[in-house]
């Protein structure tokens, strides 16, 4: 994630919650650059948000209390967001931190979070995506983790095997 700075916004985004009880809040609050117009940039990848990614344009709408709900996507970014549940090691901290390492030399940025052994990756249009797809694959097939898209693109879709 970026630096927080004083244009840094938190925005709240309503969720969801299958019959499984999934995610695990009906909200999420990512941190926003406000462009002063009544968009902001995401600045941090989502954990649980569908269809968002890192750097997206969002329009966002203060609440009575000037708290800011997003709204639509105004200008996607590129950015790909997929998530990890890290099984190797039952997701140590040292587990989700060789995660990121591996992925990051493939041009990922991500972050991981202990509560749900999770790691969230920001994908850029840039990053190798034929390989970061295929160690996805190949480190659910020897049980490492579970993975899944949880914002995609065009680019992203192309790079599937066939």
């Amino acid at each position: 994630m970026t630096n927080i700075s004083d244009d840094h916004v938190k925005v709240h985004f309503s969720m969801e919650i299958d019959e499984d009880g999934w995610p695990p809040a009906s909200v999420e609050s990512l941190w926003a650059v406000d462009l002063g117009d009544g968009t902001v940039r995401l600045a941090n990848t989502p954990w649980f948000v569908r269809g968002i990614a890192c750097e997206d344009i969002i329009r966002v709408q203060p609440d009575d209390d000037g708290v800011l709900w997003a709204g639509e996507t105004v200008q996607a970014s590129q950015n790909c967001t997929i998530r990890l549940i890290v099984l190797k090691d039952d997701g140590s901290a040292a587990a989700r931190e060789s995660v990121l390492k591996i992925f990051h030399r493939l041009g990922t940025t991500g972050e991981g979070i202990e509560r749900f052994r999770m790691v969230a990756l920001d994908v850029p249009p840039q990053a190798d995506l034929p390989k970061i797809r295929e160690l996805l694959v190949h480190g659910e097939t020897k049980e490492w983790w579970h993975w899944e898209e949880g914002c995609v693109t065009a680019a992203w879709k192309a790079a599937a095997p066939s």
